[in-house]
């Protein structure tokens, strides 16, 4: 049984597609990842699956109620966490979560218990009564997230829940997804930037570009997507500046990531030579540092998938 039915989703503005096609379910208790570089249309689908935006055609199914017909139930076992923060500047932590409590329907003993477990869960009791604008950046984030599992939903979707983090708060968030999803089964939609994170929470992924679906299944089954490539991973000690430009060039070579002193080449092993490579380097006098044929992550996987990194 799935709890999240996503069934052939089109959507566009001014005649200009931004999703087309898009089906994939999510099953109760999963953590599921819905990644694409920017523009991709990620959050024109999550605000399509929240009931903020109208599919032109399509479906949309949660625990078995239709969006946006059941939108006012479906909200009700539902928690967001969007990118931007979405809290009240002025008053304090404990008065924001009062208020998206009340929002819930929350009240008396009920509200004040589930406001003493958010408080608790993103690390923020001892803090509760000062002014979210004397929050850090971090902080504002806990709070956010805090705000989205007050009435303990089965479903959280969590839109880029580290971005602009210093790594002490964006490893409690990382933590605190884990334990939602671990201690209560939380079904979680996480998008993010950081594949790292991606690849140790989702079960399943979904990649999208340009509003269509480039890859979808476990991460082994996207990784076999690109089977017929594999990496070099070449470390230079004199880098040049038209050097990833003249690498792309060879033969073989499909993507070149460079990274200061790093360059990682995705190839195809039918075509390329590694002694052409060689050979391309002792003549544009680059030392090499090392030269080794490696496994491809799911970052890599991406990349040859799409031809950009998560961030472009």
């Amino acid at each position: 049984m799935s709890q999240i039915t996503i069934d052939n989703i089109f959507k566009s503005y001014a005649k200009e597609s931004v999703l087309s096609n898009v089906s994939f379910h999510i099953a109760p208790g999963e953590t599921f990842g819905l990644i694409g570089p920017n523009g991709a249309g990620k959050s024109t689908l999550i605000d399509i699956i929240t009931g903020l935006q109208r599919p032109d055609s399509g479906s949309i199914y949660i625990d078995g109620l239709k969006v946006p017909k059941d939108i006012t139930k479906i909200r009700a076992q539902l928690g967001l966490v969007p990118q931007e923060i979405a809290l009240i500047q002025d008053i304090s932590a404990k008065a924001n979560l009062e208020y998206f409590g009340g929002l819930y329907g929350l009240h008396g003993n009920h509200l004040k218990n589930q406001i003493s477990m958010a408080l608790s869960a993103v690390g923020l009791k001892e803090t509760n009564k000062k002014a979210i604008k004397t929050y850090s950046g971090g902080m504002q984030r806990r709070l956010n997230i805090a705000a989205a599992i007050m009435h303990q939903p089965k479903l959280l979707i969590l839109d880029e829940p580290t971005v602009g983090v210093d790594p002490q708060s964006r490893n409690n968030i990382f933590e605190f997804i884990q334990q939602m999803n671990q201690e209560f089964n939380t079904t979680i939609l996480y998008t993010s930037h950081y594949m790292e994170e991606v690849e140790a929470l989702c079960d399943r992924i979904y990649i999208l570009d340009h509003g269509k679906q480039i890859a979808y299944g476990s991460q082994e089954e996207i990784k076999m997507l690109v089977q017929d490539s594999i990496k070099w991973h070449l470390e230079v000690v004199n880098p040049d500046l038209n050097l990833s430009d003249t690498l792309s060039h060879l033969t073989g070579v499909e993507k070149v990531l460079q990274e200061q002193r790093t360059y990682q080449l995705i190839v195809d092993p039918l075509e390329f030579d590694s002694h052409q490579l060689l050979e391309l380097l002792h003549q544009e006098s680059i030392e090499i540092h090392s030269l080794s044929r490696e496994e491809l992550s799911l970052e890599e996987a991406f990349l040859s998938l799409t031809g950009k990194t998560l961030r472009d």
